[in-house]
């Protein structure tokens, strides 16, 4: 495997320069491009054509290399697949907004949690993702941006036409964040510091690895925490979750009011809506009951928490079904009643798989 060089330390990229009979300066000029999120040689206009193709031959640039890039008809979302060096693949999400541009990163090749709505959990775990894998995500939605023939269609409310830099980061794609806690903390450290993305722009979403959440309260950083929930008991939770049966309802919740109490953030719920086919092949309400929604309210009124309800995106491998706008209004409109801060999430990048559970490698080695 070539080396990647945006893995090296300043002195071994220097190292590795001057052993190619080249002058000093020209580490840092590598430097500079692989910030940027140079996917390759051929990008670093400022170093001389011959550099460019021996560095090229062997060595590469960041740990990710795209496979493919796939947009979205209204032109708003990018989705990535991803070829890490030892040939695993993974999938983040470009989503440019009127509030600016977010990035959903994935935190593991493949995913251990066996959610039974979900596509990202298919082919199970490969692995964890080094924190610079991680920020190699970053690093290549930077560089679309930059390179983006829509980025003047999208102006940021203050009027800023220079829509051009990463401003939100969700880790909520591919894999369980908390499973692999310390990478994705020093992940978050560089982005916060390196790229001056703020800690209230980002976001980490778990399942409810309750230890990992302790985690993320001792390591102290005001980050938002989002919860999937998806149920409104420990029974149904178990269902559909696995992981309920390690860590139930009231365990989850209770570390995650500890989060928002040491940092006063609201708490986001995350809450898709699946319906199921009966007998008679009419769908009926899996977890979006009014029955649900009033239980779902007992859990969480009174305190600081936003529940997000997500509409179920179809997957194949899975045997529920989306419901109509109808029942989710209903659902909203209850918890609204009973005082809960309710929105529905507005679904980015349907048409290209890279919504909410979506996350899939269609083309994935098994």
């Amino acid at each position: 495997m070539k080396p990647i060089l945006f893995n090296f330390t300043d002195a071994e990229l220097e190292q590795y320069i001057v052993n190619m009979a080249q002058p000093k300066f020209r580490a840092k000029q590598v430097r500079e491009w692989l910030n940027r999120g140079a996917p390759d040689f051929a990008s670093m206009k400022n170093i001389p054509e011959s550099l460019r193709k021996e560095l090229d031959s062997g060595a590469q640039t960041l740990p990710v290399k795209i496979i493919k890039k796939l947009e979205s008809g209204d032109g708003e979302t990018t989705k990535f697949l991803l070829e890490l060096n030892d040939g695993e693949q993974i999938e983040s999400v470009l989503m440019r907004t009127t509030y600016g541009n977010s990035v959903c990163v994935s935190s593991q090749a493949g995913c251990a949690m066996g959610c039974k709505f979900c596509a990202s959990t298919l082919l199970g775990l490969k692995r964890n993702l080094t924190a610079n894998e991680i920020y190699a995500q970053i690093l290549v939605a930077q560089w679309e941006l930059r390179n983006d023939k829509f980025s003047e269609k999208h102006i940021k409310p203050n009027g800023d036409a220079n829509n051009d830099d990463v401003s939100h980061i969700v880790v909520m794609g591919t894999g369980e964040p908390l499973q692999n806690t310390e990478n994705v903390i020093d992940f978050i450290e560089r982005a916060n510091s390196q790229m001056g993305i703020g800690w209230r722009r980002i976001t980490v979403s778990t399942c409810g690895i309750v230890p990992g959440i302790d985690r993320l309260i001792q390591w102290g950083r005001p980050i938002n925490l989002a919860i999937s929930l998806h149920a409104p008991t420990d029974e149904l939770r178990s269902q559909i979750m696995p992981i309920n049966n390690k860590y139930k309802l009231s365990e989850v919740l209770d570390a995650a009011w500890r989060f928002t109490d040491t940092h006063n953030r609201q708490l986001m719920i995350e809450y898709i809506l699946l319906g199921k086919r009966d007998e008679n092949d009419e769908i009926v309400l899996y977890n979006a009951s009014l029955e649900h929604a009033e239980r779902l309210s007992e859990l969480l009124r009174g305190k600081n928490c936003m529940v997000n309800l997500i509409p179920w995106n179809a997957v194949d491998e899975r045997d529920f079904s989306s419901l109509s706008g109808n029942a989710v209004h209903r659902f909203q409109d209850t918890l609204i009643k009973n005082g809960i801060h309710t929105r529905i999430r507005r679904e980015r990048g349907t048409d290209i798989g890279s919504a909410c559970g979506q996350l899939r490698l269609n083309n994935a080695k098994k």
